[in-house]
């Protein structure tokens, strides 16, 4: 009898009790109670006879405890994962979190009756089913189809901003492909969404060109706005403007995840190892599931010069997230500053498969290859970043040496010239110590070019940036010899062998300059040449030789 009640009731739903379960299931799932939220959904499932509704609660309930097998479990066994679109795509989220991505990625291709009706009802949840198919293909490192799969998702939803951060936020479109994106959005935006997007996208132009529409003005100091202006600082070499945007961004929100890659390459660029320890200290104590972390501690290691533990911990970063080009970067660097071209190199490949829209990856493996003697491909690459960013003084600046050591020296005066411009615009002040490298070399192509006194006014512009570089002293006194000034070329040579003793050049040329001052100048210069001798035998006088000159000629 008692079984006969139970099996009625199962048959019989209340709806007035499965109602009062379902909002005993939102209640808990919004105050973070998700054990609650799934005992009453179990029950609602139950009382509703497995009503759809009901078994999507449960599903996200499980989801939201992290049981991602048992989610997944709830909905296939019921066959709601090919049948309704929503269920479709909480199957294969389960299986993207628990890491199943072949088996999240047959999901979301066996549930075309499923997307049938979506289509036909105009259902939204499209852009939320592309955007994770985004992201599987991602983690099965076809980047190709994931951006499609991206682009898809923004299509169909443009307040999808997920799907718009995954295509910008690694840079995985180059400059057109971020025309082609903006424009092919649906334009009922055009207002609002539209220009803010833009603000993220072109990372290139002047901090001072980003205009917002007068409606949005008011998000001018948001925080992510904010950030947009800090990359755009940092794109155009401004480390200065840059570190001083994030660092007002990090006061209002310290761990904002998209501020703080930025604000730790500053920190590098800007070479303050303190402030990065405490950071990174901060942020592994708080997120040591993070990339963002290692990333911090790595780039740390490499700004104190250890370089085993920084590829360690970049290492670290890379494997957490595998499409954080960032790290890949900086990987690079800690193999590139002890010489290890091919580790180098690789790195650098990786960034640039990761970030096609940035020039840097571009950059460091010309300057790889540079330094491997391949001159060619050097300017390959060079030539690549220049067209993604026309007005990096660096990469106008390797330009220019591949050029002198092609000895065609008036094309890298007209590259060294436009890199010194571009610099000069960005540091209103004082040079940084950075550029002396750009000076110098400015000095030597002058020099070549027989411009002896504007080489001799770029190497003092650079010794003033580098007060004890031997090499510039060097230089100086090199120009001073060719210029006739001996005397100040021998104090430049002498104060070069001062702080360089082992400068071979250095000593080469003071022996030639002294050997031209023995025969050319006087030893005493307010007297003749020919000094005066009595001759005792003869009561005569004559004269001696001086500097080798026989009298009288």
């Amino acid at each position: 009898m008692s079984t006969k009640i139970l099996e009625d009731l199962v048959d019989t739903p209340n709806p007035k009790l499965v109602s009062k379960f379902r909002k005993l299931v939102s209640f808990y799932i919004e105050k973070g109670q998700y054990g609650s939220a799934l005992y009453w959904a179990n029950k609602a499932v139950t009382l509703s006879c497995n009503a759809t509704e009901d078994v999507l609660g449960l599903a996200e309930c499980l989801l939201l405890r992290r049981e991602f097998h048992r989610a997944a479990h709830v909905l296939r066994v019921r066959e709601l994962d090919t049948s309704n679109i929503h269920c479709t795509y909480l199957t294969a989220k389960a299986l993207y979190e628990a890491h199943a991505y072949d088996e999240a990625l047959l999901v979301l291709q066996g549930a075309n009756e499923a997307f049938d009706k979506a289509r036909t009802q105009e259902d939204n949840n499209l852009g939320s089913i592309f955007l994770l198919k985004g992201y599987i293909l991602e983690a099965l490192d076809n980047r190709v189809l994931a951006t499609e799969a991206f682009k898809s998702a923004l299509r169909e939803d443009i307040h999808c901003y997920e799907a718009f951060e995954a295509l910008v936020k690694h840079q995985i479109l180059t400059a057109q492909e971020e025309i082609d994106l903006i424009s092919g959005l649906p334009r009922e935006e055009e207002d609002l969404v539209i220009p803010l997007y833009e603000i993220s996208l072109k990372k290139y132009n002047q901090p001072s060109d980003m205009v917002l529409p007068s409606v949005l003005a008011p998000l001018a100091e948001n925080t992510d706005v904010q950030v947009s202006l800090a990359e755009r600082a940092y794109y155009n070499c401004d480390y200065s403007l840059c570190f001083k945007l994030t660092t007002k961004v990090i006061k209002q929100d310290p761990f904002h995840t998209e501020c703080l890659p930025i604000h730790i390459t500053c920190m590098v660029e800007l070479q303050k190892p303190n402030d990065l320890f405490h950071l990174a200290h901060k942020l592994v104590e708080l997120y040591p599931e993070s990339c963002i972390s290692w990333y911090a501690v790595g780039c740390y290691y490499y700004l104190v010069k250890k370089h085993e533990p920084a590829r360690r911990f970049l290492s670290k970063a890379t494997q957490l997230d595998r499409v954080f080009g960032p790290a890949w970067l900086a990987y690079g660097h800690s193999f590139a500053t002890e010489n290890e071209h091919d580790q180098a190199i690789a790195a650098y490949f990786k960034a640039c498969q990761l970030m096609k829209g940035c020039h840097l990856p571009l950059l460091y493996i010309g300057v790889e290859y540079s330094l491997t003697n391949n001159p060619n491909l050097a300017k390959t690459f060079f030539s690549e970043a220049l067209c993604i960013a026309p007005k990096d003084p660096f990469v106008l600046h390797e330009m220019g040496v591949i050029y002198f050591h092609d000895h065609d020296y008036v094309t890298a005066e007209l590259y060294f010239l436009d890199a010194l411009k571009q610099v000069e615009k960005i540091n209103d002040s004082a040079l940084s110590s950075k550029w002396e490298s750009l000076l110098n070399n400015l000095g030597h192509c002058s020099r070549k070019l027989s411009k002896f006194t504007e080489a001799l006014n770029f190497h003092q512009q650079a010794l003033v940036l580098k007060p004890l570089n031997a090499s510039t002293y060097s230089a100086i006194g090199y120009v001073h010899s060719l210029m006739g000034n001996l005397m100040e070329a021998v104090e430049s040579f002498h104060k070069a062998l001062g702080l360089r003793r082992d400068d071979t050049f250095s000593t080469s040329m003071l022996n030639n300059v002294i050997e031209q001052l023995m025969v050319t100048v006087s030893p005493f210069p307010d007297y003749p040449n020919d000094l005066p001798k009595f001759d005792i035998l003869n009561g005569k006088k004559t004269a001696i030789a001086i500097n080798g000159r026989r009298p009288g000629k």
